[in-house]
């Protein structure tokens, strides 16, 4: 998996779950962090997803995913990791919640592009899923990372971070980008 951060890889394992597939994070393997120069989900993770696989070998996974928010013209869109300049989740929300202070169109989406890479025969296949929702005014609930805290769910009524994994994963745009992928993956290698 082109990704060291925990969370995500938690979430990829449940949902590869069953496959036969080890998931190993590419930290494991000494991979470094690929430069996010795309302009776009796609762009960066088929970046990603190409390093993976070229410092390994292996067949990589990667996904690139954000929050875009309705009233702040799409962002921070592919910067949501590094919003508040990288200092981490807690900063993220932070300047969210500010630059959408007074704001009363909250509607939002999280985007998913999750893209395979086999070194073998360098083919590519990607997927992407949306997750549709609103900006909460404040933090709700302790589950998830990111943003979490923050998206409200409609048709559960709670946000991200109070759902069970299980529940995140059935909605998420993670969870439809991979379960997208695996069925690519399957009919490649069926």
């Amino acid at each position: 998996m082109a990704s060291g951060n925990a969370g995500k890889i938690r979430e990829i394992e449940r949902l590869l779950d069953g496959l036969g597939v080890d998931v190993v994070a590419q930290t494991k393997l000494g991979v470094t962090d690929a430069d996010e120069t795309g302009t776009t989900f796609a762009e960066n993770s088929l970046i990603k997803a190409q390093h993976a696989a070229q410092a390994t070998g292996l067949p990589a996974i990667a996904d690139d995913s954000g929050l875009s928010v309705d009233a702040l013209d799409g962002a921070p869109g592919v910067y949501s990791a590094r919003y508040a300049g990288g200092a981490g989740d807690e900063a993220n929300n932070d300047k969210l919640l500010d630059a959408l202070e007074g704001v009363r169109n909250r509607g939002a989406a999280f985007h998913c592009v999750a893209t395979f890479v086999d070194p073998a025969d360098n083919e590519v296949l990607a997927a992407a899923g949306e997750w549709r929702g609103s900006i909460l005014y404040k933090r709700q609930g302790d589950g998830g990372f990111g943003y979490d805290p923050l998206f409200f769910v409609p048709d559960c009524y709670c946000s991200s971070a109070e759902l069970a994994p299980e529940q995140k994963n059935a909605r998420s745009h993670r969870g439809q980008a991979l379960r997208k992928l695996v069925e690519l993956i399957q009919q490649k290698y069926a």
